[in-house]
């Protein structure tokens, strides 16, 4: 039987592996997807997969994208656009999974009305539970919503406690690869270049990813997310550098048995186990060659030269807004980075600005998180433009 999905960043890389996998497992139809503003790529995936509701950025590009489907003949769908688009196809009727592969804390609100419609929701954007852990797990155990990882590393730990009680778990423990510059100075890693920024040396993302990637924040977030998604305080979440991406991630046993989760460095394998869960099923990548597979290695993370997991400990540990604040004071700063108005160091550093000048507060609201969201852009933005000014 065909079951209906809606994808939330149908461009992007995440969204884009969906749809291979999609093509892959031939018993999913896709029935709304939405997308930013890339609306010639847009355009292919609506006529290849003919969803019955599309969204995109805004009018504008509604516009163009109209445009896009009559050169290729295409028939043009119901198009929606901004904040309510997103949530028309996060809430689509014939929708029982959404892939939520937003990028950043656009995703926030439409991945919550999806779980307040007890959908079963693919979790590729991590922002969301960063900034509104509290609210969106409380939102699923309302309306019974499911809340399955993308993350390669996240996805690991899922698979890992499969038939694990949780009592007997003594720890969790994330890889990370180190990202370009695991064995630079603080010194070369402030004087990084974009493009050496964007360099990942084992996975293709897309620009925010790799950034956070490079200065280790992405690590950072996932630990915040870990704790809602496993229920494990910060001190329980471990960081361990793993340059070759093999172990995707890890559980230790009261016992100290450790479990480990392996394969290849592709998210299609991630996406697919979301998809299909509770059943495996074949998927189209090439298997892990164990025989190629050596000098694993592990080394710990840097905290002088990465500030970035350490200020996203910190903001777990002081709980309540803080976690919100920080995700949106790092989505301001590599935005500039990746603009050339900063240096790389100097996203820690704007962070940290931010952070400090935040009294935190309770995140049980949406209006709570949406406020402590806008209040640290708000903040953040100024601070660069005073740092400009002063140049």
């Amino acid at each position: 039987m065909m079951k209906g999905i809606s994808i939330l960043g149908s461009t992007g890389s995440i969204g884009q592996n969906t749809l291979r996998v999609v093509e892959h497992l031939g018993n999913i139809r896709v029935v709304a997807m939405a997308a930013g503003r890339n609306m010639s790529t847009f355009a292919d995936q609506i006529a290849k997969f003919k969803p019955d509701l599309v969204s995109c950025d805004d009018e504008a590009c509604a516009e163009v994208l109209e445009r896009e489907l009559a050169a290729r003949g295409a028939a043009v769908p119901q198009i929606e656009f901004n904040e309510k688009g997103l949530v028309a196809v996060a809430t689509h009727q014939e929708a029982e999974t959404v892939v939520s592969a937003t990028v950043g804390a656009v995703g926030f609100v439409p991945t919550l009305r999806a779980i307040e419609a007890g959908k079963r929701i693919a979790l590729a954007n991590k922002e969301t539970l960063v900034m509104a852990g509290e609210v969106m797990t409380a939102a699923a155990a309302k309306s019974g919503a499911e809340l399955l990882p993308v993350d390669s590393e996240h996805n690991a730990i899922h698979q890992c406690l499969r038939g694990e009680k949780m009592g007997e778990v003594r720890r969790l423990v994330l890889t990370a690869s180190g990202g370009p510059f695991r064995t630079k100075t603080k010194e070369e890693i402030a004087a990084a270049t974009r493009e050496q920024a964007l360099n990942h040396p084992n996975w293709s993302m897309g620009e925010k990813i790799t950034i956070d990637s490079a200065t280790l924040m992405n690590k950072g977030l996932e630990v915040i997310e870990a704790r809602w998604l496993f229920g494990f305080d910060a001190d329980r979440i471990s960081v361990i550098v793993h340059p070759q991406s093999v172990i995707h991630s890890m559980v230790e046993m009261v016992d100290g048995s450790v479990i480990a989760q392996l394969g290849v460095t592709d998210m299609k394998h991630p996406i697919q186990y979301a998809l299909t869960y509770p059943d495996r099923t074949e998927n189209c990548l090439e298997p892990l060659d164990l025989a190629a597979v050596s000098g694993l290695t592990f080394e710990e993370p840097d905290i002088e030269r990465f500030p970035c997991l350490g200020l996203a400990y910190r903001a777990l540990r002081t709980g309540g807004t803080m976690p919100a604040v920080l995700n949106a004071a790092n989505e301001v700063a590599v935005r500039a980075f990746l603009e050339g108005r900063i240096g790389l160091a100097e996203i820690a550093a704007l962070n940290q600005s931010v952070m400090d000048d935040h009294e935190a507060g309770p995140a049980d609201s949406f209006e709570a998180v949406l406020a402590a969201d806008d209040w640290a852009r708000g903040r953040a933005i100024m601070d660069l433009q005073q740092s400009a000014s002063a140049v």
